[in-house]
């Protein structure tokens, strides 16, 4: 709630206009009349699907496998749908520039998806493609990818807060311009 997901677009938008290849995704809210009653996965290229939703907690459907986050049911197949075709994509850049992927966010709901850990790892190992990623603050339970990621050496954290998120933006841009030279 801080503006992670808003950081990323305006870097995104920034990035675009100097004409960097760029991919990925982004979450974001969905409200109806006032309050959040889930999230989407937009791609970078347009197409847009459930992330969660709301549902009530105790029905009858909770007999068949759902992948909960507090009150919200995780849609895995739209999830994988939309950002696993992208993700592998992004790894087979052959260009000679370096590709930026967004991936917001890795987190809870999105670490439900065993294949999109694997291709995020995918990603990370590839020397083609910046990563521009958002990750949780560790609340409770550590979750492994988040802690791999964040301890890993050619990752540069920023800790995005309402203080810092308009003056940061530039930081940011500094920061993955000079990882793809």
């Amino acid at each position: 709630g801080v503006g992670k997901t808003t950081l990323i677009q305006k870097v995104t938008q920034a990035l675009k206009s100097s004409g960097v290849p760029i991919d990925g995704f982004y979450t974001q809210e969905v409200r109806e009349g006032g309050r959040r009653t889930g999230f989407d996965v937009v791609t970078l290229s347009g197409n847009r699907g459930p992330l969660s939703r709301v549902s009530p907690s105790s029905d009858s459907s909770a007999s068949r496998r759902e992948y909960r986050v507090g009150q919200y049911v995780v849609d895995l197949v739209s999830f994988e749908q939309l950002v696993l075709p992208m993700l592998r994509n992004v790894n087979h850049g052959s260009d000679t520039e370096k590709r930026i992927c967004v991936i917001d966010e890795i987190g809870k709901m999105e670490l439900f998806s065993q294949a999109f850990i694997q291709a995020v790892r995918q990603t990370l190992a590839g020397s083609g493609t910046v990563v521009l990623g958002t990750i949780p603050i560790p609340k409770g339970k550590p979750l492994d990818l988040v802690e791999e990621i964040r301890s890993r050496k050619d990752v540069k954290v920023f800790n995005v807060s309402k203080e810092n998120r308009n003056s940061i933006l530039q930081d940011i841009l500094a920061a993955v311009e000079s990882c793809r030279k």
